[in-house]
């Protein structure tokens, strides 16, 4: 397996159906914060739950459809990114994230969304890298800010979460846009 350090004692690992328990004593802690703005908690909640989300996950990863990392901070699992969709034939691709409460306000999901991207970019030739987030979850859209992506537009009350209606935020990156970021043509 690999890891690649994101610094301050975290790294990015692939997230796998083995590691379900983990899974799902860090989604116990990281439920509320979760729980908030997207429906992931609701999909983990006991081991078989949780060892069908990574499973899925890990299909997803065999189609070349997407694919989910875990971000572990001193060897304990805090949080993850994901490519949520991944469509490498037509160069698009969502990235997600989530984190619990004892990690937030680190940088931990922008480094590892920085990973992310720059591998779908650069390694598979995407071309739009997508970031949709309820305009409620502030952090999330202050993550999409620091990863320097551009805000679409808004899906007003697209989306039904709790029982209110959520405005979906869409905010994007282009290939051409992140290599200039990053200081390179190629």
């Amino acid at each position: 397996m690999f890891a690649i350090p994101l610094g301050d004692g975290a790294e990015l690992r692939p997230l796998e159906p083995w590691q379900a328990e983990e899974f799902l004593a860090h989604m116990d802690r990281a439920r509320d914060l979760v729980d908030e703005h997207i429906k992931l908690a609701d999909a983990v909640t006991d081991p078989v739950s949780a060892r069908a989300l990574l499973t899925s996950y890990a299909e997803k990863q065999a189609a070349d459809t997407g694919r989910i990392y875990g971000i572990w901070l001193d060897s304990t699992l805090v949080g993850g990114v994901l490519f949520r969709v991944f469509d490498a034939a037509a160069g698009t691709c969502e990235v997600g994230c989530w984190l619990e409460p004892a990690a937030t306000g680190r940088g931990l999901v922008t480094r590892a969304a920085r990973v992310l991207i720059d591998w779908a970019v650069r390694e598979r030739g995407i071309h739009r890298v997508e970031w949709q987030v309820s305009s409620a979850n502030t952090a999330s859209v202050k993550v999409a800010r620091r990863l320097g992506m551009t805000r679409d537009g808004v899906l007003r009350e697209s989306y039904p979460h709790r029982g209110v209606r959520q405005n979906t935020e869409i905010w994007s990156v282009l290939a051409s846009e992140w290599r200039e970021r990053a200081g390179t043509a190629g």
